[in-house]
């Protein structure tokens, strides 16, 4: 018993406060304010016990408990790192973290200082052994219950979506949301820019080209006004943005949710037609197989051409004869840039493609390609089978943890031991769940870069196989498209007589690392 007159030990404590949304913090009297009260309430019926409020404030507004990215808790742990706080009051456990693990390293932090932490709606206090278990125990259900939050919100929107509903984003140009119905509803006068905006690139085959005409005609992006009451928007066009607004299936009259497309119950701007050809055109830029503007089709070898003394590429030069006749010449673009001498100097046009032909017509003649060509297929699809059998390996271990987790979420020890080996082994499984996740990305990558590389690979032993037959019926743009997808580059030396083709050659994926050094095995 403490001698008479003699004052408590003053324990200084620090109230934290958290709201996951910014929703009624401008009022007079919000929920941080009511947790707040809660605590100092609770803390002046310990008075006895010395216990008294620290002056600085730890209020989080606006931030999950997902994460402990929160500048107040940052503030927090700083001070308690310094010595100047002795125990924690929350209103309840949850509004410090509803993550098992982060929860866990804090308490971790709080042990090494000496700060302990009362929730003073779920008399709960971390300095006895059941309040411990206790506080393990009532975290694992909150961050069970913000799981099954997001798993339904989620389903909500996707079963909205595949309905056909508007279920929120950014205002796209051409449409404004109906507050009441929460649809889409066409403004006429953005429609007609859309619009415009298919056809201009129908016509030019170039984002970049369709970007310069809608600035050019004094087009901007979409503009509207924010809650916060700021203008929003109304940049001039790039390629970027173009780009965003022709991939959009909104605008013809669909809804997007993963992979599928659902007909939507807002009108379309565009037609199916029109819609479909422009993803035709970008998705032949992107694979590389569509026309190349900016370019002259008749030069067969821009892009492919070096200049083998300076080591870099050759550019296109036409020159004007007599009677409007011109003269097509390849000539060293470090020449041109630098103004040095160059041993190459002009290349008539005609004479060095004319080669390059020859020599490609040889290699389909011959088949040495085509052999080294199955062969390193051969690798690929070795890759292939390693990568396939690692990423089925992965994804069940992955299912083997999310089922441990579940089990462990639903089993508790009754003692103090028991709480802690559950937060640990949580911890490992997470930390191994986000080990293997990040090893399936990358094989999903290696997997699509070994498809690409087959698809490639069959492509070109197609035209090899019918190079001879088909090239004299080509036009001048087909042209160059068949002898870039057959070449990768050219390099000459007219003073040495050189003239070095490198065909093309499969990009071919390595096979696969170990996944010891990236995903664990299971323990026993």
């Amino acid at each position: 018993m403490m001698p008479h007159g003699k004052p408590p030990k003053v324990v200084r404590c620090a109230i934290y406060t958290r709201k996951s949304t910014t929703e009624g913090l401008d009022s007079d009297f919000n929920t941080l304010d009511a947790q707040r009260e809660s605590a100092e309430h609770y803390i002046k019926s310990q008075a006895a016990q010395g216990w008294t409020v620290v002056p600085a404030r730890y209020d989080d507004g606006g931030f999950t408990g997902g994460n402990i990215k929160r500048p107040a808790l940052t503030r927090l742990i700083d001070d308690l790192e310094r010595g100047d706080v002795d125990i924690v009051v929350v209103y309840k456990v949850d509004r410090l973290s509803r993550s098992l693990l982060d929860f866990a390293r804090l308490i971790e932090r709080f042990e090494k200082r000496g700060v302990g932490l009362v929730a003073v709606t779920q008399h709960l206090d971390t300095s006895t052994s059941m309040g411990r278990l206790t506080l393990n125990i009532l975290l694992s259900f909150a961050q069970f219950e913000r799981e099954i939050i997001s798993e339904r919100t989620r389903d909500k929107i996707a079963a909205a979506r595949r309905r056909g509903k508007w279920t929120g984003g950014p205002l796209i140009l051409g449409y404004r949301v109906d507050r009441e119905r929460r649809a889409l509803e066409i403004i006429p006068e953005e429609a007609e820019v859309v619009r415009l905006a298919f056809e201009l690139y129908l016509r030019t085959r170039s984002i970049g080209l369709t970007a310069k005409r809608l600035n050019a005609r004094g087009f901007k992006q979409k503009k509207h006004v924010s809650k916060a009451g700021r203008e929003v928007g109304g940049r001039p066009w790039d390629k970027n943005t173009v780009h965003r607004l022709l991939r959009n299936p909104l605008y013809v009259g669909k809804v997007r949710q993963g992979a599928e497309l659902f007909v939507g119950e807002h009108e379309a701007i565009v037609s199916l037609d029109l819609f479909d050809r422009v993803q035709q055109g970008l998705t032949e830029r992107t694979t590389g197989r569509g026309p190349r503007k900016g370019r002259r089709p008749e030069h067969l070898l821009t892009g492919i051409l070096r200049c083998l003394p300076c080591d870099a590429a050759m550019t296109t030069s036409v020159v004007a004869g007599k009677a409007g006749r011109k003269y097509r010449y390849y000539r060293c673009r470090k020449q041109v840039a630098e103004g040095c001498e160059c041993p190459t100097g002009l290349l008539v046009a005609d004479e060095i493609e004319s080669a390059v032909i020859a020599q490609v017509k040889l290699l389909a003649r011959e088949g040495t390609l085509r052999e080294r060509i199955a062969a390193e297929l051969a690798q690929v699809d070795g890759a292939k089978l390693d990568t396939a059998a690692e990423h089925e390996r992965l994804t069940t271990r992955l299912a083997e943890m999310n089922a441990e987790a579940k089990r462990l979420l639903g089993a508790f020890s009754g003692a103090d031991v028991g709480g802690r080996l559950l937060a640990g082994r949580l911890g490992e499984l997470e930390t191994e769940g986000d080990q293997v996740r990040r090893r399936l990305g990358d094989l999903e990558v290696r997997m699509r870069a070994t498809a690409r590389a087959t698809s490639d690979a069959e492509r070109v032993t197609m035209l090899l196989d019918a190079f001879d037959e088909v090239w004299d019926a080509l036009l001048a743009e087909e042209r160059r498209d068949l002898l870039h997808a057959l070449i990768k580059q050219v390099g000459v030396d007219p003073e040495h007589g050189t003239l070095r083709l490198l065909p093309f050659e499969p990009a071919i994926v390595e096979p696969a690392a170990p996944a010891a050094a990236n995903a664990p095995e299971a323990r026993p």
